[in-house]
């Protein structure tokens, strides 16, 4: 099986490599990690919207719904409605952190197991929940599965991926996101019928991806990076030699054996993060998790029932328009696996910025005109309005959706990869978890200015894109720095003053020693 390859890669400058069936089997295997991730997204805003679940657990919320005259952007607006979405991401938060140290020390595939078991024990506190409680329980232990998960998959397809096929391959995680929302929501119409009990079949329905990832995680290996890290360098070369394709992975190895070694000279990863020289990858990671949250995408995915609701669909026909959005989502996600180590990572990121903001900007206007507190909106604007919300997730699907997770887990060297990374994660579980417990509150509150709000954070994010975002397309992980930092117009002087005095210090080293001499 080691010489069945499935393309030559060029890899970084002469590493020698092949895509492997291996490789590919690992990376789908361990991307199943972003399916339980997608269904939590999409079942939520699906069951929020069902009368049975309304009824059963926020009874004010299904109340103000059959209100006649209560305002479309308000009906939804409740604290505890909006606590059940955001609960899940305020725990994911928690256990990244946990994470990052689980993934350093016992390696990367325990934790994607670690994470597997984690949901399915909130998928099934879910189903059978009978009151409030319960119901914030299993989705907290969602969270702890979600923040194992999103801390582990990423760093996990990175490590093992050639570098020429890194990009796709590490998008497959966000292209199994874009297929779990797509399956949360065809449950949701299909469940929607069934009463009053629909919405325990759409909850519990999260322990099927979690068990995907459970049995498929026993067969996965481990990455070479992290058996080098606890000190199995035997089997690490072994599994490099099968993943690779190649016996001649001498110089790869030497490469990660060297990158390990210096970072077991940093004992405080998360104090050496705050260090000058690696700022440019902390600020990097960071930025780019919270404008993917920032760009309102996830307002349309929690929520894109509830807002189709408020345009005037009824149940039945928001859950299929959501069904419409999702499959744009998951054919445009294709897109970005095909393209993103061809034409690149800056490239998608900048035209999608220009797609998101028309998306955006037309969709407020056509709210702002058409949608009043009391009214129900045109067919027409708000078919346009479905239209535009399909042309805003293509943009986002191929670009800051899947980009978001990528460059973060590419960028940060060893020795600062695990808590770099967690720092990225908590950035994007904490957007998540305001976006998810502020919209409906912001919704009745600005109206259709919610639109222009997340249309203003879209300028900002494209215009750091062009400027301050390097290209990381091709380059092995481990020469990053020497490679795409260094050689950057603004984040170099983060090096320059860091290498002056290295470079001091080996003069003094050196005259010491010719003096003792």
């Amino acid at each position: 099986m080691a010489g069945l390859s499935m393309a030559e890669s060029g890899g970084g400058r002469d590493l020698p490599s092949k895509l492997t069936w291996q490789v590919f089997i690992c990376c789908i295997i361990a991307a199943s990690g972003g399916l339980m991730f997608g269904y939590d997204i999409g079942i939520s805003g699906g069951v929020t919207s069902m009368d049975d679940f309304l009824e059963k657990f926020f009874p004010s919320v299904y109340l103000k719904k059959h209100e006649a005259r209560e305002d479309n952007y308000c009906k939804y607006d409740n604290q505890f409605l909006q606590l059940f979405t955001s609960s899940l991401y305020l725990a994911a938060i928690v256990s990244s952190f946990i994470a990052s140290f689980f993934c350093k020390k016992f390696g990367r595939k325990p934790t994607i197991q670690a994470a597997s078991i984690f949901f399915l024990a909130g998928a099934v506190l879910n189903a059978v929940a009978v009151e409030l409680g319960m119901l914030i329980a299993g989705r907290i232990f969602l969270g702890v599965g979600v923040g194992f998960g999103n801390q582990a998959v990423p760093l996990f397809i990175s490590e093992i991926a050639p570098a020429k096929y890194r990009g796709g391959l590490n998008i497959c995680f966000q292209l199994l996101i874009t297929i779990g929302i797509l399956i949360a929501n065809l449950i949701n119409y299909g469940t929607s019928k069934v009463h009053p009990y629909g919405w325990r079949i759409s909850l519990g329905c999260a322990a099927v991806p979690a068990i995907i990832l459970a049995i498929g995680s026993l067969v996965i290996m481990e990455t070479p990076t992290s058996l080098l890290e606890r000190g199995k360098n035997e089997e690490a070369l072994r599994v490099l030699r099968k993943i690779r394709g190649v016996d001649n992975v001498d110089k790869e190895y030497a490469e990660i054996l060297n990158a390990i070694e210096l970072a077991k000279q940093v004992k405080h990863p998360y104090r050496n993060l705050m260090s000058r020289s690696n700022r440019p990858q902390l600020v990097c990671g960071t930025v780019l998790q919270f404008f993917q949250q920032f760009t309102g995408i996830n307002v349309v995915m929690f929520y894109a029932p509830v807002l189709f609701q408020t345009m005037g669909y009824g149940t039945e026909g928001s859950l299929l328009s959501a069904v419409v959005t999702d499959l744009v989502n998951v054919l445009s996600t294709l897109v970005a696996v095909f393209l993103v180590d061809i034409i690149g990572r800056r490239v998608l990121l900048i035209e999608a910025c220009l797609q998101m903001l028309a998306a955006q900007s037309i969709m407020g206007r056509i709210l702002a005109v058409h949608l009043k507190s009391a009214n129900i909106m045109p067919k027409g604007s708000a078919k346009l309005v479905v239209i535009l919300v399909c042309v805003f997730v293509s943009g986002f699907a191929w670009s800051w959706g899947p980009l978001g997770w990528l460059i973060p887990s590419e960028i940060f060297p060893l020795e600062t990869r695990s808590a770099g990374f967690f720092f990225a994660v908590s950035m994007n579980m904490f957007c998540t978890f305001l976006v998810a417990q502020a919209f409906l509150t912001m919704l009745c509150h600005m109206r259709s200015g919610i639109f222009f709000f997340f249309a203003a954070w879209i300028v900002v994010m494209g215009i750091f894109a062009i400027f301050f975002l390097p290209e990381t397309k091709g380059i092995p992980i481990d020469e990053m720095n020497e490679r795409v930092w260094k050689k950057h117009w603004f984040w170099k002087r983060y090096y320059e003053d860091s290498d002056i005095k290295k470079r001091s210090q080996e003069i003094q080293d050196k005259s010491e020693g010719e003096s003792l001499e």
